[in-house]
Formats: structure tokens, sequence, C-alpha cells
């Protein structure tokens, strides 16, 4: 009798496990925007785009720190004035390679575009104190290639000066006091960029495309940012073909300077190794405008497009091989990538480190013998995830900008900690001191 008693219930509970069951396994609780990472590496519910926006204060900085970099002779009527959505003028076309550069620009713009339309990732508040991170729109890395990009030119000193400047602004801002600049961002992608006084603030987050030229006390995964370059080349935005491998009858393409620096060195050694071959394009070229021309036509004409390390791990290469979607052959070991909290690279990249690149005939003859229906799944992958590595204005969800404030959103309660932390601790950061 007790048995049958105790039965039923048990029955009962047994049925409304299985019918919730079947009703949850109806509901497609995957985020519809990034549909094309697997569940496992989809957006932790913490920062999914359902989420507010996050809230950015941006300072008002005079356009010298900016779009006053534009003008060969700034215009002294309206440099001390701050540059807003009426006046933004548009990125100069005739630019060059500093486009690559001009990540400080898009973040600028985006915040100046509209108050997160669209879902987008990011909203600009104008009242400081109910901002979650403070903007500072200082065009470090134009600065640089502006004002005396050789280093050694006498105009570098504006660039220095501008920093000063800076540091004086920020350190007198109760917002810089209050965190010691930890919920600061300031974008500097090139590699010598703020390069006068960086330490200085090394507690911000900074916005980097690598780490190859700092060291791991002042840039890092745990508080930085890693951005795309801006890539040089058109989009290819009619790549509608029925047959895209036999298209692209070119097995691997390069073209780009040959003399590097640091791990890029391996492109002199890789100039001898790649020669003789009748797939392979590989050719040392320096970025003028007919270069970026026949550069745009080889990536589109290829299968797999070579992105070598340069004078730092990455380069704006890799990015123009993504949106010609040409499936992008990657040898360095010290590489860091964009997103990569919610994109798996594999899925439409190769990896060869530095040492079996340099084997002789290794890399041609694993390319040639890859085979051809995992290449069209990884072409169509590239395809899905190249609106990610777009920078425009006006901002649209999900493009370069928008993902790469929602990796500064992330940040949010290691900022907290941060602060927190500096707010009671007597001895900063004692356990550095620990033996």
């Amino acid at each position: 009798m007790y048995t049958k008693k105790a039965t039923l219930p048990l029955a009962v509970v047994f049925v409304v496990l299985i019918a919730f069951s079947l009703l949850f396994a109806t509901i497609d609780l995957r985020s519809s925007s990034s549909s094309f990472l697997p569940p496992s590496r989809r957006l932790p519910h913490c920062v999914a785009a359902s989420s507010p926006p996050l809230r950015v204060y941006m300072y008002d900085l005079p356009r010298r720190f900016n779009v006053g970099m534009f003008r060969r002779k700034p215009r002294s009527e309206d440099d001390d004035s701050p540059v807003n959505s009426r006046d933004l003028p548009p990125w100069p076309r005739n630019s060059g390679l500093k486009r690559q550069h001009s990540v400080e620009y898009w973040m600028m713009a985006s915040l100046l575009y509209g108050e997160g339309e669209g879902g987008r990732e990011v909203v600009r508040v104008l009242d400081p104190e109910v901002a979650d991170v403070y903007f500072v729109p200082f065009f470090s890395s134009l600065s640089f290639n502006t004002h005396g990009h050789n280093m050694t030119d006498p105009d570098t000193e504006i660039d220095r000066h501008l920093q000063i400047e800076l540091i004086k602004i920020l350190r007198n801002s109760k917002y810089w006091q209050r965190s010691g600049g930890r919920d600061h961002v300031i974008p500097m992608t090139h590699p010598n960029a703020f390069r006068f006084l960086r330490e200085q603030v090394n507690a911000s987050i900074l916005v980097v495309v690598d780490f190859g030229r700092y060291p791991k006390s002042m840039s890092n995964l745990k508080k930085d940012v890693v951005s795309p370059y801006v890539h040089v080349v058109d989009s290819f935005l009619d790549d509608s073909t029925t047959d895209p491998y036999g298209s692209r009858p070119l097995l691997l393409f390069f073209r780009g300077r040959t003399v590097r620096k640091d791990e890029g060195i391996i492109r002199a050694k890789l100039t001898k190794m790649l020669t003789g071959y009748d797939d392979v394009h590989y050719e040392r070229s320096y970025a003028t405008t007919e270069s970026i021309k026949m550069s745009t036509q080889g990536m589109r004409s290829s299968k797999f497009c070579l992105h070598p390390a340069g004078d730092t791990p990455s380069s704006c290469r890799l990015f123009d091989a993504i949106v010609s979607h040409c499936i992008p052959v990657i040898v360095s070991d010290q590489i860091e990538l964009p997103y990569e909290e919610e994109i798996d690279y594999s899925q439409f990249s190769i990896f060869f480190s530095v040492k079996e690149a340099l084997q002789p005939g290794f890399m041609v003859n694993q390319l040639r013998q890859f085979p051809k229906e995992r290449w069209v799944e990884m072409w169509n992958a590239l395809k899905n995830v190249s609106h990610h590595f777009e920078f425009q204005y006006p901002p649209k969800k999900e493009d370069a900008v928008d993902m790469l404030w929602r990796q500064v959103k992330r940040k949010l309660p290691d900022i907290a900690l941060g602060i927190h932390r500096s707010q009671r601790l007597k001895i900063p950061d004692w356990w550095r001191r620990r033996r």
C-alpha cells in the first residue's frame, strides 16, 4: 500500500518534467545576433545584445586633438571647439595607409551619431555621473602619422605637446581622479601611438591591434580591447558566384612589404621559399593607390591569402583578406585577434607556426591538399562574419565599432573591482611584492 502511494506522486513529477523539457526544446534561446557561432561560443548572458547599451561619456576635447589634424593648417577660429554631429568631417579619402589606424575616428563618430539606434551596443550620455566609461577622443595614431612620423622629425614635438596637454586635462578631471583612469577608453592602434607618455595612461582600457610594442604591465587582454585594423582594400560586396572555388584560380596570394622587424623578418625568408610556384603570388610592394587596386584584384582571385607577421604580430592585410572573402593563412606565433570571445577564427582561417611555415614546401603542400568541400565551408563562414570588420558611418549594429563597444562592456566587472580595491587598499598591488 505504501509503495503504490509513493509511486503515484513520482509518476506525476516525471510527467511534468517531460512536459517542461519538450516545451523548452521548441524555444531557440540562442542570440540571433551571433548565428555563426556554435552554442558554446555565443555571448555570455551578461553581455547579450538585449542588455542595456554601454553608457559612454565623451570628453569635449578641442579639435586639434582629433579632426583638426585633417587640415594641414588648422583654422584658429574653430580649433578649440569640440566637434559635433553636424560638422563631423568624413574620413579623408586621400589618407592612404593612415586609414588603417583610423579606429579612433570611427569610435568617436559612433558616439556622435546618436543614442543607441537600432539596438547598438553604445549610447552617448551627456551627464558624466551616469556613465559606465569615459571616451577620450584623442587621435593618437593620426597624431603620430601627421606630426613627424619618422620619430626624428622636429614636428614630432607637436605630438609630444598634445600628449602633455591631454594628460593635464585628464588629471584635472574628477572622473579620472576617481578611478585612476581605469574606466577611460583610449584608442592607440598605431604601434607608436602615445609613445611619449603612454605609461601614464596604462591603467585605462586601451584599444590596440596587438601587444607587439607593449610590456605586459602596460597592456594585456585582461583590461584592454583588441581591434581590427581598418581595411584598406574595398569590400567584396558582390561575391555571389555559384563556384567560388573555381572562380579563384590562384592558390596563395601575398603583396606587401617584405623587409620588416622583429617577428616580421619571416617575410624576407618566405620571399625565397615561395618563388617558383605557378599557383603562388608573393610580391614585394608598397602601398600606393595602384598597388591597393592590384591587391584587391589579387585577393579576390585567390583561395588563400597569406598573413605573415609585420613589425608587430598583426597587420592590415589580415582584414583586407577577410573583407575580400579570401581564406586567411596566418603565420604568427604571437598574434591576438579581435572579438575572439565570440568568434572562432579556426572556422574561416588557417594557422601555421613560424617554424612550420619555414619548412620548405610544407605550407604550399598543405594548402594544395586542402579539401574543396572544407574550403567552401570556410568561405561561407568568412562571408557571414565579414560585416563585423566594417568601419562605417552611420554605424550599424554589429559592425566593427559596435563589436568593439561590446568588448568594452565586458570589462565593466574588472573595472569595478579595480576601482573598489584601489579605494580601500593602503598598499596598492601588495601581492606583487610577495616572494
